[in-house]
């Protein structure tokens, strides 16, 4: 069975669970080495294959917002209209995928909205241990319960078919010579790095924001602090999710025969 959701949404999903309002400046991309084959060209290690029989044009990426919306409410119904911010959505994405792995996500460029309400948190009865409260995590049941219903084999056929425009967003970003694609399965192996914590996850407020009371939690990057904050049971669905995205993207659509 596939379930198998393109990082446009299980990315920009995970980024609509944030629960600071602060915006933050984008970091300065960090413009790794890319592997080169013999012929001096990046080398690709997991090209993305386009679906066969694709007939419809493909529109410019500045002018790409209607179809993919229109795309995505196909998939989802007008339900995740409620999630979507409609301007520049792949840009919007590719900007996420590639903050996700840092220690800071540019929030004014989140292509979702963040979830509704504030962080939740319990004290001990004697008032001195802060820790995110089981309370908190059902604030993220309404994103998880629409990953659950999404079509995965239509999902994957519109990430494939609007991959171009990934990949050009991306090489505006910053990085000329380099894959999306690979980008893409390089932030799932970071996102599924993510430790599980067993039992209650400590805070800090130092300032206006809560922090993880553990330091080796608060170093994390913000992808995996997402994570981490949405509770273990949402991570697990989430995570299930990755891993066959990121199986379903780095597989051939017709793989050679043996």
């Amino acid at each position: 069975m596939y379930w198998t959701l393109p990082i446009v949404v299980v990315i920009g999903l995970l980024v609509a669970l944030y629960y600071g309002r602060k915006e933050r400046a984008i970091p300065e991309p960090v413009v790794q080495e890319t592997p080169l084959a013999r012929n001096d060209e990046p080398l690709i290690q997991h090209p993305i294959s386009e679906e066969s029989g694709q007939t419809q044009s493909m529109p410019s990426l500045a002018n790409s917002d209607h179809d993919v919306q229109a795309s995505l409410d196909g998939l989802f119904g007008s339900s995740i209209d409620a999630f979507l911010i409609p301007q520049n959505l792949i840009r919007r994405f590719v900007v996420t995928v590639d903050n996700l792995p840092r220690k800071k996500v540019a929030l004014q460029l989140r292509p979702l909205k963040p979830v509704p309400g504030e962080l939740v948190t319990s004290n001990d009865l004697q008032g001195r241990e802060l820790t995110l409260s089981a309370e908190n995590y059902v604030r993220y049941t309404p994103v998880v319960d629409l990953l659950r219903k999404a079509d995965a084999a239509q999902l994957t056929a519109l990430y494939r078919r609007y991959y171009p425009l990934f990949q050009e967003a991306y090489g505006d970003l910053g990085y000329p010579d380099a894959y999306f694609n690979d980008r893409l399965v390089e932030v799932i192996d970071h996102l599924l790095a993510t430790p599980e914590i067993d039992g209650p996850i400590h805070l800090t407020r130092p300032s206006v924001y809560y922090q993880f009371a553990d330091p080796a939690l608060e170093e994390r990057s913000e992808g995996q602090k997402l994570l981490l904050r949405m509770g273990s049971s949402n991570a697990a669905v989430i995570k299930d999710m990755l891993r066959e995205l990121r199986e379903e993207v780095t597989t051939p659509v017709n793989p050679p025969a043996p």
